[in-house]
């Protein structure tokens, strides 16, 4: 599954993923990025994610802009073995494109074209 992420230079964008636990047993997730540009994509309600039996949760994961140049990484969640349920491990295919940029300042200036 890939999660593509645009937006402006320097700007956040948030995506979420949903996980969903048909099983009766808790589940429990390890969250990890790998890949180029892993830093600049975050998962900011921490590494660790639970689903309740019978239930479907959200995370968010973000991503901010550094370069201009597309950014990829690899979104792992982990399953820690609980009370002799293991689940499976997913993967996510992470992709950022910046589509435009924003001024930080306009600066407005007077001068001549030329001089004699």
């Amino acid at each position: 599954n890939t999660i593509e992420f645009t937006g402006a230079l320097h700007a956040t964008v948030v995506k979420q993923v949903l996980l969903k636990n048909p099983s009766g047993k808790t589940l429990t997730y390890n969250a990890i990025l790998v890949g180029r540009d892993a830093d600049d994509f975050s998962v900011p309600k921490g590494n660790t994610v639970t689903v309740a039996p019978r239930r479907q949760t959200s995370i968010n994961v973000e991503f901010t802009s550094r370069f201009l140049r597309p950014a990829e990484a690899v979104l792992l969640l982990i399953a820690k073995k609980v009370g002799g349920i293991d689940g499976a491990t997913l993967a996510f295919s992470l992709k950022a494109e910046v589509k435009h940029i924003k001024p930080a300042h306009i600066l407005k200036c007077k001068s001549p074209c030329y001089e004699l």
